[in-house]
C-alpha cells in the first residue's frame, strides 16, 4: 500500500498577499493586507458574498453579517450551516416558527424513549451522547434508525437498518401505523396542529409491507418503533446529517416533525426534537444572522418593522429581499454575478460536494479574502490571507450549542505572532470602507445584539456567568424561560397559542445519483470520533486512534472484489476518482460503502459526492452517491 503522510498545517502568524494568482504569497504588514482587501472587496459591491464561521463566536458572526449588510449592502452571507443543518432550521421554522432544537440536553436524561435517526451520536456528538447514556441508565429505551449499524446502534434496544434515502417512507409508515392503531394524540392534534386530514391521506398508502419493500426494514420492527414512540409518556427524537444531507433534506426533517405532532411529543419537558449540531457554534451563527434570510435573533428580513428596527440601530438601508445562500453563491460564481468573497474560518474548497467544481469556481473569482488560523486549501486560493485568533482559548465572547444554550468563552493564551481577533480585523476592514465601528470589546458587541434581539435581551454577560449558560429565548433580565420550546401548543385557549403547527405534506423522492451496473455501490459519508471536519485541525497529529481515510466495505463486498484490509483500490463516481485503502466493517451491509471528509489531503472524498441540493435549504446530498470499486492491477515485478 502507498504510504500516506498526514499533512500538518502550521498556524498563520502574519498576513499574506500576492500580486497575482500566478505568484506565491509574500509576507505583508497588516496595513498593506487590509488596504488590499478593502480595495478588492470594495470594487465588487453588488457582486459580493461572505462565508462566516460556525466555529467562531456569536460576536464575530454578528459583526460579520453586519459587515455584509451595512458595508457591502448585501444579504449574501452564509456559513457551514448550509452544508449540514440548514434543512433542520427550515423544517423547524416551517412547523414552529423558529429553527432551534426544542429541548435541552438534560431532558434526554429524564425521558422514556430516545429515537436516534440518521445519527452516530457516539462518534459525532460524544458530549451529547453522555446525556443519552445517562438517560439509558435511568431507564430510557433507545431505537437507532440508520443505514449502518453504528457504535451508537450498539446501545439501542433495536436497530432499524434502512436503505439510504428512504427516511420519508419509514416515517410515513410509522405515522400510518400510529393512526391505524388508534395511538395518535387526537386531543393534541386537534388543539395544536393543522393539516391532519391531508397528512392522514398522504401516509395511507405506506403500509408496513410496502415500507419493508422500500426501506429494507422488517415490517415488525417498524411497527414496534411506531407503538413504542406513540405509547411513551415522554420521547426525544434526535437526528443529524443522515437526515439533512440529502437533496430533500428539509422534507426529511418535516417527516420526522410530523411524528412529534401526531403524538404530542413536543412542547413538554422530556419530549421534543433534537437536531444535533456538529460544531460548537453552528446554531449561534444562524442566530446571529449569518444566514441570507434572517437578521439577528432569527428575524425575517422580509418583515418591514423588523428591517426598520435594524436600519435605525445600524443607520443603514437593508435590502428587502433574501440574499444568496452558500450553494447559490457558488452557482453565482459560475455565472460571474458573484465576483468577490470574504471567507472567515471556512474551507469550502474541501467541504463542498463535488469539490473539484468548487475549487474551479473559487479560482474564477476576481478577488478572495480568507481569514483563518491555518493556510487551508481555500486560503491557498486567496489574494489576501488574514491571520486570526482561534475561537477557543484565544478569544473572548460566547457560543450557542445545539440545545440553544449561550455560553461564555474566554481568552486564556496569547495568540501566535501577529494574529488578531476576528472582530478587530472586520472592524478595521469596515473602517477602510467608510464605516467606523467602535467596539471596546466582545461584550460591547453582545450588548448591541441584545438591543435588537428579544430572544437574547435577558442574557447579560453577568447572567451568563451566574447561570453557566442560558438557553434562548431569554427576553427578561429577571427570569429564565423553560428549557423546552413551544409549550404554547399545550395551552387550552386558542387565542393564547398563536399559530398552529402544520403537518408537512412531503413525498418520497429517492436519491438523485442512482446506482446501476456501472456504479453499483451506494456511498454514504459521515464523521469519525478521532477526527474533525476537513482535517485541518485534526489531520496532522500522531495518535493510536488515527487511522486516516479508508473506503469501508462490508465483508461480503470485500470478498466479492477480492480485496483485503489496507489494500488500495480505485473509487469512482460520475464526478471523480480517488485512490483509497480498504477497511472492512461489519456495521455495513452489502452494497453500502462509507467514507469521511476528514483527510482530503490523502483522499479527497468530496470529489465523489454530488451537488444535488435541497431546493429549500440548499444542502447537498453528501449521503447518497453512486460509486464503483476497482481492484488495482498488481505491480510488475522487475528482476
Amino acid at each position: 500500500m502507498r504510504k500516506r503522510q498526514p499533512k500538518t498545517y502550521a498556524r498563520l502568524t502574519h498576513p499574506l498577499v500576492r500580486d497575482s494568482r500566478d505568484e506565491p504569497f509574500r509576507r505583508a504588514t497588516w496595513d498593506e493586507a487590509l488596504t488590499r482587501a478593502a480595495a478588492g472587496l470594495g470594487a465588487a459591491r453588488g457582486a459580493f458574498g461572505m462565508f462566516s464561521c460556525a466555529r467562531a463566536t456569536n460576536e464575530m458572526n454578528y459583526v460579520a453579517q453586519k459587515f455584509a449588510r451595512v458595508v457591502m449592502g448585501t444579504n449574501n452571507v452564509d456559513s457551514c450551516n448550509r452544508t449540514c443543518h440548514a434543512p433542520s432550521v427550515a423544517g423547524l421554522s416551517a412547523a414552529f416558527g423558529s429553527g432551534g432544537g426544542t429541548s435541552s440536553y438534560e431532558e434526554v436524561e429524564h425521558t422514556d424513549l430516545i429515537v436516534m435517526w440518521g445519527s452516530n451520536a457516539r462518534f459525532a456528538h460524544p458530549i451529547f451522547f453522555q446525556h443519552v447514556l445517562r438517560g439509558i441508565r435511568n431507564g430510557a429505551r433507545m431505537y437507532a434508525v440508520d443505514p449502518r449499524r453504528t457504535s451508537t446502534a450498539e446501545w439501542a434496544e433495536s436497530w432499524l437498518g434502512l436503505n439510504v434515502g428512504t427516511d420519508i417512507p419509514m416515517a410515513h409508515a410509522i405515522g400510518r401505523e400510529i393512526i391505524h392503531a388508534g395511538l395518535a394524540n387526537r386531543a393534541f392534534v386537534e388543539r395544536a396542529t393543522s393539516g391532519f386530514e391531508e397528512y392522514r391521506q398522504l401516509v395511507e398508502p405506506w403500509t408496513l409491507s410496502l415500507a419493508e419493500k422500500v426501506t429494507g426494514v422488517p415490517a415488525a420492527a417498524i411497527r414496534e418503533l411506531a407503538h413504542a414512540y406513540a405509547r411513551a409518556e415522554r420521547a426525544q427524537l434526535c437526528w443529524t446529517l443522515g437526515i439533512t444531507e440529502h437533496h430533500n433534506g428539509t422534507d426529511n426533517v418535516r417527516a420526522l416533525i410530523n411524528l412529534s405532532l401526531l403524538t404530542g411529543h413536543v412542547g413538554r419537558y422530556g419530549s421534543g426534537l433534537q437536531p444535533l449540531r456538529g460544531q460548537n457554534n453552528v446554531q449561534g451563527g444562524g442566530d446571529m444572522g449569518a444566514i441570507p434570510n434572517r437578521l439577528p435573533g432569527f428575524q425575517d428580513i422580509l418583515d418591514p418593522p423588523t428591517r426598520l428596527k435594524f436600519e435605525t440601530a445600524w443607520d443603514t438601508v437593508i435590502q428587502p429581499h433574501y440574499g444568496l445562500n452558500l450553494t447559490e453563491m457558488f452557482e453565482a460564481m459560475e455565472e460571474r454575478t458573484l465576483r468577490a468573497v470574504y471567507c472567515i474560518g471556512e474551507n469550502p474548497a474541501q467541504s463542498e460536494a463535488d469539490s473539484e467544481q468548487a475549487v474551479r469556481r473559487l479560482r474564477a473569482l476576481d478577488f478572495l479574502v480568507v481569514q483563518d488560523i491555518f493556510l487551508t486549501k481555500t486560503a491557498q486560493l486567496a489574494d489576501v490571507v488574514l491571520p486570526a485568533t482561534a475561537g477557543w482559548a484565544e478569544t473572548d465572547g460566547t457560543t450557542t450549542n445545539s440545545e440553544r444554550r449561550v455560553q461564555r468563552v474566554r481568552a486564556a493564551v496569547t495568540p501566535p505572532g501577529e494574529a488578531r481577533e476576528d472582530i478587530d480585523i472586520i472592524c478595521d476592514l469596515a473602517a477602510r470602507l467608510g464605516h467606523d465601528w467602535k467596539y471596546a470589546d466582545a461584550e460591547a458587541v453582545w450588548n448591541e445584539l441584545r438591543s435588537v434581539s428579544r430572544d437574547h435581551y435577558g442574557m447579560t454577560y453577568e447572567r451568563l456567568e451566574e447561570h453557566q449558560g442560558i438557553q434562548w429565548p431569554c427576553p427578561d433580565v429577571a427570569r429564565l424561560e423553560p428549557t423546552y420550546l413551544h409549550g404554547r401548543l399545550w395551552e387550552s385557549d386558542p387565542a393564547d397559542r398563536g399559530r398552529l403547527a402544520p403537518f408537512g405534506l412531503v413525498q418520497h423522492d429517492p436519491p438523485v445519483d442512482l446506482t446501476d451496473e456501472e456504479y453499483p455501490i451506494r456511498l454514504t459519508t459521515g464523521r469519525r470520533l478521532d477526527s474533525y471536519n476537513t482535517g485541518v485541525q485534526s489531520g496532522g497529529f500522531a495518535s493510536p486512534l488515527r487511522r486516516g481515510e479508508y473506503v469501508e466495505l462490508c465483508p461480503e463486498d470485500a470478498e466479492r472484489y477480492g480485496v483485503v484490509v489496507g489494500e488500495e483500490v480505485r473509487v469512482s463516481s460520475r464526478r471523480g476518482t480517488v485512490l483509497a485503502p480498504v477497511w472492512i466493517d461489519t456495521a455495513l451491509r452489502p452494497g453500502l460503502a462509507f467514507m469521511t471528509m476528514h483527510f482530503p489531503d490523502e483522499v479527497d472524498t468530496n470529489q465523489l459526492t454530488i451537488e444535488a441540493n435541497c431546493p429549500i435549504a440548499g444542502t447537498a446530498e453528501f449521503k447518497a452517491s453512486a460509486i464503483r470499486i476497482e481492484k488495482l492491477p498488481a505491480p510488475i515485478q522487475v528482476r
